[in-house]
């Protein structure tokens, strides 16, 4: 299950985290590493407690967890450090992110985001993008939405309407703005009621989920 909501963004702001990595490290004998990836995307977690700072961020935390009903229901979540096509002080253009090369016939492209250039780049499929950031070109002209294409905000698909699929070797570029789909890694909030205007919860667990 999935809610299409967004946990308060000022308390998120402040939060602490980032992409984990799964990989196996094995020393032999001659001081040589083996090593495997087990993973083959990483995955998100972050301590949204670190953005509680009143009694008021205290209860929307409160009311947006119970809403979830703890670790059972999906969300999405802003990381500020990791939100756009872009670097998050740039503002995104529809030639920021290679998603795919036309062949005449495909219609669906999934919105992408790629890290990295020319060693080893990993491409990170993107689910929840922000309703109305979405920007297209097609061979580096910009396409209208509503017109040339639509976009699922729920799945990151982007779906070309009849006259405006891409031809064949077009290269079809994105902008967007993007959430992460998270769900709570707990389901108990230890609450500490510091003095009569302040509160904390020293630790709100936020994992990444894969959809």
């Amino acid at each position: 299950m999935f809610h299409e909501a967004r946990f308060p963004t000022a308390i998120s702001r402040a939060a602490q985290g980032g992409p984990e990595r799964r990989t196996d490290v094995v020393v032999l004998g001659s001081g040589a590493e083996e090593r495997n990836a087990r993973w083959a995307d990483s995955r998100r977690s972050y301590n949204a407690g670190w953005g509680v700072k009143s009694l008021n961020d205290l209860h929307a935390v409160i009311a947006f967890f119970e809403e979830r009903r703890g670790r059972l229901i999906g969300f999405r979540w802003r990381d500020p450090s990791d939100c756009k096509s872009c670097p998050p002080e740039s503002t995104p253009t529809a030639l920021d992110q290679p998603i795919g090369i036309g062949n005449g016939a495909s219609a669906a492209f999934q919105l992408v985001k790629t890290y990295g250039s020319a060693f080893n780049p990993w491409t990170r499929a993107i689910k929840k993008p922000v309703a109305g950031t979405v920007l297209i070109a097609v061979a580096g002209a910009p396409q209208t939405v509503g017109t040339a294409f639509t976009v699922d905000a729920a799945t990151g698909l982007v779906a070309f309407q009849p006259g405006h699929v891409p031809a064949a070797g077009a290269t079809v570029t994105a902008g967007f703005e993007f959430d992460v789909p998270v769900r709570f890694d707990t389901d108990k909030l230890e609450i500490n009621i510091q003095g009569f205007r302040h509160g904390a919860i020293p630790s709100i667990p936020i994992v990444e989920i894969r959809l």
